[in-house]
């Protein structure tokens, strides 16, 4: 219980900054108009791609007994791949909706 403590005293700033962008955030988001929505998100879901180098980094990094650190990297890869791929998906389906239709 002290090293929670401990690191929650010495990380504080960092949990504040963590809180307020959380909040940051949903204000931004629920702001968006709802025919904006789509667009902006597909694309701004490539922007996981960062998450997964940072993963592939952390995994890369971290010790073969770290089994905390891996975990936490293969988790960040599983949601940052999910969320290119359906990044992508919203996307295309979006664009589909753009095309003309072919003449019978």
């Amino acid at each position: 219980m002290d090293t929670i403590i401990q690191f929650i005293s010495d990380n504080l700033l960092m949990i504040y900054l963590l809180i307020f962008t959380v909040i940051l955030g949903f204000e931004v988001i629920s702001k968006v108009p709802t025919v904006l929505h789509t667009p902006l998100m597909s694309g701004a879901n490539a922007i996981s791609g960062v998450v997964i180098i940072g993963a592939i980094i952390l995994i890369r990094s971290s010790g073969p007994d770290d089994y905390f650190s891996l975990g936490l990297g293969t988790l960040g890869i599983a949601l940052g791949m999910t969320n290119v791929v359906g990044g992508f998906a919203v996307t295309d389906r979006m664009l589909e909706m753009f095309k003309k239709k072919k003449k019978k």
